[in-house]
Order: C-alpha cells, then structure tokens, then sequence
C-alpha cells in the first residue's frame, strides 16, 4: 500500500499537466502586459520631469507675490491669492488692457498664418502628385525651410528685412517700384506683415508634408474612374481630394493652430525682447511681463490664463470634429 501511493501520485501528475502550466501561463500574461508600460515607464519619468512639475511650480507661483525681491527663494514670496489674475483680465487697467490687445493680435495672426499654411502646403501637395522631371529636386527644396533651424531661418530674414540694404526693399522699391521709398519691416504696422510672412514660410512646409502623405492613402482608381464619368480638376478636387483628407486636415490644423499660438522663438528673434504693438504675440507679451518688469506672478498667471483658453478650444475644436466624423460616417 505504501509503495503505490506515491506511484499514485505521480500518475495524478502527469495525467493533469494543465495544473502546472497554470502558474506559468499567469507569469508569462503578467509579463506581456506589464511590459509595454514598462518600456513607457522612462519616457513618463522624464515627461513629468520636463513638463508637469514646471507646470505645477508655474501654477503655484501665479498665486504668489513673486518680484525680483524674492527671487533667490521664490517660495519666500508673499501669498496673493487670485490677485494675479484679477490685474490680468482687468481690461479697464493698463495691464488687462495690454493683454486683450496682444491676444487679439495673436488670434488674428493665427487664424491668418494657419490659413495660409493649409491653402499653400496643400496646393503644393495636390500639385505634386503628378509625375514630371524633376519632381524629387522639388520635393527637397520645399522642404528646406522646414528642415532649417528657426534661429538661422528667422536670422536671415532679418537681414532681409532690413530698411536700407534689405533684400525685400531693394526688390519691392529699387527693383520693381512697388514703393515710394523703402518701408520700415520690423517697426510700426508694418511688423505684422513681416511676422505674418516669415512664420507662413518656415510653417508651409510641414502641411505640404503632411497632406502629401495623407494623398499617398487616395486610391487612384477613384481619379480614374470620376475622369471616365467627366469630373474635371475642380470637382475630383472637391468630391474625392477633400473629404479624403479630413481625418488628416482635423489633425493638421489643430497642430498648427498649437505651434501658431504658442510661437515664441520667431517674434523674438524677429524683433527681440520688445516686439512692436501691431506683432505683440501673447507669447512675447508674457515673456515681458515677467523677465522684464520682473513681475513673475503676473506673468504667471497669464501663462495659466494661455493654458486654459489653449486647453478650451482644444477641446471644442476635438468635441466638434468627432460628432462631424461620426455624422459623416
């Protein structure tokens, strides 16, 4: 009786090996799901080092009475509470009053340069498709103001845009007398025009690039076909080009908008730390308020302020595409 237990046993064992791979088979689903946020756990790491706690410290200091005076231990500073962003949206004062002007010049620059972007870089791409000589040297060249660091871009136009020796005045006034006398580019009315047009040609571009890819997704049997039933470019552009693209549009736009709002390195390389009143972007603005007239609560507070309006139309404008997506479909 002894002796056929443990044989006993062992028949048991080996006649149910799902009771040792259950275990095993647990192990191994742990690790297939584990893993992929494993692998994420560093980039999340350094997300939150980069990007929340700076924006967590940034938040904590608009409540703050933060001047030079406190700036080798800014956690020292007075407490304001919301005094902060009653100065900044007060449009009666001279400081909400300054505000509300650079964000409507910011709005009107963004929709303007947003809008040219798109009907440039997609009319460059619609074009492209076409098969000609030399159609890859052209591709290149388009892609050269987006591959050029902005700081040597918007440096060149600088030069360019200057009042006496200025490549833009020597054609539009010596060359082509387009003026009476060499305009004044980075001072005055003026500067908007000039920040309006540098921003459009390094921003291009990238939408040329990305509906260029999204047209690579266009069957061509759908051109050929709409051909044969007499569609011509205007049509195959609007029923077939067009509402192919919106998915890629949706996406295009609300990046551009993003990097258009938020553009800080190019009206400051353009015009330096005080930008002229007609291009006084909020970016620029913000950065005034706070390193130049050191008021960093102030300034604080309208980057909080920039935040929620980003983080608003952001929302609207996701919440409209989806519920047109989903009535289209």
């Amino acid at each position: 009786m002894t002796a056929t237990a443990p044989a006993a046993e062992a028949t048991v064992r080996k006649s149910s090996p799902g009771a040792a791979r259950g275990p095993r088979r647990r192990t191994g689903r742990i690790r297939r799901v584990g893993l992929p946020y494993l692998l994420l756990l560093p980039a999340l790491l350094l997300e939150l080092l980069v990007h929340l706690v700076p924006m967590v410290i940034g938040i904590v200091m608009s409540f703050k009475e933060l001047t030079q005076f406190y700036i080798r231990d800014w956690s020292t500073a007075p407490w304001a509470g919301p005094d902060n962003y009653s100065v900044s949206v007060d449009f009666d004062a001279p400081v909400g009053q300054a505000l509300l002007h650079s964000f409507l010049v910011t709005v009107a620059f963004t929709v303007l340069s947003v809008g040219l972007c798109w009907l440039i870089g997609t009319a460059a791409a619609v074009f492209m498709q076409d098969t000609f000589r030399g159609r890859g040297l052209l591709r290149a060249l388009f892609l050269v103001p987006y591959a050029l660091p902005v700081y040597a871009a918007v440096i060149t136009w600088v030069f360019m845009f200057q009042h006496d020796n200025g490549l833009v005045n020597h054609v539009l006034h010596d060359q082509l007398g387009l003026t009476d006398k060499p305009s004044f580019w980075l001072i005055g009315d003026n500067s908007f025009v000039a920040l309006l047009t540098v921003s459009v040609w390094k921003g291009w571009p990238f939408a040329f690039l990305i509906v260029m890819a999204g047209l690579q997704n266009i069957p061509r049997e759908l051109y050929e076909a709409a051909a044969l039933d007499g569609a011509g470019m205007v049509q195959q552009l609007r029923r077939i080009t067009l509402p192919s693209l919106r998915p890629v549009n949706q996406v295009l736009v609300l990046v551009l908008f993003l990097w258009t709002f938020n553009d800080f390195n190019t009206p400051y390389v353009l015009f330096g730390k005080s930008a002229p009143e007609a291009a006084d972007l909020i970016s620029v603005h913000i950065y005034q308020a706070s390193f130049v007239t050191w008021n960093f609560g102030t300034g604080s507070a309208m980057s909080v302020l920039l935040l929620l309006f980003l983080l608003v139309v952001t929302g609207v404008y996701l919440a409209l595409t989806s519920r047109g997506r989903r009535t289209a479909q």
